[in-house]
């Protein structure tokens, strides 16, 4: 048999981030401090494993490059924000997500029927959306010179509100004709701030400005893209006590998402503007994990507990209930750790129809180097295959491979002949599993005749 030839990996032309180390393996206390190890959290929802809260999210994948976001390609970074519209108001300094009013328009429509399946009548959805709805004013819609003036202003109005949380007013954007007339007080500082003062809270600075009453407490609908992501809410959203919507206060983020919505000025004018309003219907970004990747991270890192219905589930469980999720689950992550163990980024690999890629360091700064088909045998290589693979298909598979610059592997899991299936329900089966790997190429004769030429 040829000896196998390890390529070095094909490195991406573009990288856009810098690599940090993989997770820290928690070590006794006689190996040193644990100062950098900490406990994430993840939940088992419709068979899949979801990281809700945003550190764990941004530094499981940031520190071994663990899930995926459900709304991005890859990294966990979707925003609702326009690029073009972004490109086009470059000029204003602030981080908020900039969208179109259609878009607006759409998120409003959504809540409405949110709150319509949530039994609300029709007068209540309309009184609550046009109160969530209403025009703000927020410092980062001012040009760059007056950015820092902004501020300073802020810092003093903030220092002045302090103690004042029960204060229920909201500042709406000055320019609408007709929208209010309840004037303050020109010779007082509009300093009110918006009902639950935070460091997301907005506020207005102008003076004379337009300031509407709210007798009410503003709804939280939050909701997912997916609903069966979510668990059911039953809370009303009227209902200050409960107001936390369909995600626990720790996992949410910020109370609100706060857009700037382009709007034309008037009819007669083509003139736009950017007006700040809070978004009725929020998307949020989870991680989902694949189940080698949570396996591998709760029993191998130990780094991660794992909820089901506010239960956690300990390894053994964890181990039974992610098999009969997947029936291939415990062949895939004998491979999955074996491959992690070795300093591999194992990925998913069914666009190119196997079982695992195999990356350096991770996907931002390498191609994947291999496709990897697992399969389980004992030490005599018998037994059923996962995937029965004929010559046709097998040159099909390294046909797809090479035309994507990777080379096909075979990882043959190798089980002794006296292990039972009694003893395959427990992750300790692994410590009697052998790994041999096996890399399929191509048989050119084309080329191997220019080579003997050569000679």
């Amino acid at each position: 048999m040829a000896e196998a030839v390890f390529r070095p990996p094909k490195r991406k032309r573009r990288v856009y981030e810098s690599y940090e180390s993989p997770l820290p393996i928690p070590f006794g206390q006689d190996c040193g401090p644990k100062k950098d190890f900490r406990m994430f959290r993840a939940e088992m929802i419709n068979n899949n494993v979801i990281v809700r809260n945003a550190e764990d999210m941004e530094q499981l994948y940031g520190e071994g490059y663990f899930g995926k976001g459900i709304l991005s390609r890859s990294r966990p970074n979707f925003t609702v924000s326009d690029p073009k519209l972004v490109a086009k108001w470059k000029d204003m300094k602030t981080d908020m997500p900039i969208i179109t009013s259609k878009k607006y328009q759409r998120s409003v429509e959504w809540a409405t029927k949110l709150m319509r399946r949530q039994g609300q009548d029709e007068s209540t959805v309309r009184r609550l959306l046009e109160d969530y709805t209403r025009p703000l004013e927020h410092p980062c819609l001012k040009r760059n010179e007056e950015v820092q003036l902004c501020d300073e202003l802020n810092s003093e109005m903030v220092s002045k509100t302090e103690g004042t949380a029960d204060r229920k007013k909201l500042s709406a954007l000055n320019g609408v004709a007709g929208m209010s007339h309840d004037l303050e007080d020109a010779s007082r500082p509009s300093d009110h701030l918006q009902e639950g003062s935070g460091p997301d809270a907005l506020t207005a600075h102008s003076t004379g400005e337009h300031v509407v009453e709210v007798t009410a407490p503003l709804p939280h609908v939050h909701c997912g893209k997916r609903d069966a992501l979510l668990p059911p809410s039953g809370t009303q959203p009227g209902d200050s006590s409960q107001r936390a919507g369909l995600v626990p206060a720790r996992e949410r983020g910020p109370e609100h998402e706060y857009l700037l919505v382009e709007e034309v000025v008037c009819d007669l004018s083509p003139k736009k503007r950017l007006i700040c309003r809070r978004n009725p219907f929020r998307i949020f970004e989870y991680l989902q994990l694949s189940l080698e990747e949570a396996f591998f991270l709760v029993y191998a890192l130990g780094c991660l507990n794992i909820y089901y219905e506010k239960e956690p589930l300990t390894i053994v469980k964890l181990w039974s209930a992610f098999a009969v999720v997947q029936p291939a689950f415990r062949t895939t992550y004998m491979a999955y750790h074996h491959f992690r163990s070795k300093g591999w980024v194992p990925k998913a690999g069914l666009k190119y129809g196997t079982d695992l890629l195999l990356y350096r360091k991770g996907p931002p700064f390498y191609h994947a180097s291999y496709s990897v088909i697992v399969e389980l045998v004992d030490d005599r290589f018998e037994g059923s295959p996962r995937r029965p693979l004929s010559w046709r298909s097998l040159a099909a598979l390294s046909r797809v491979s090479v035309s994507v610059s990777k080379e096909l592997m075979l990882c043959y899991l190798i089980k002794p002949s006296t292990m039972t299936d009694k003893e395959m329900e427990s992750p300790e089966c692994m410590k009697q599993i052998k790994v041999q790997e096996v890399i399929l190429s191509r048989w050119v004769s084309s080329r191997e005749r220019s080579d003997q030429d050569e000679l």
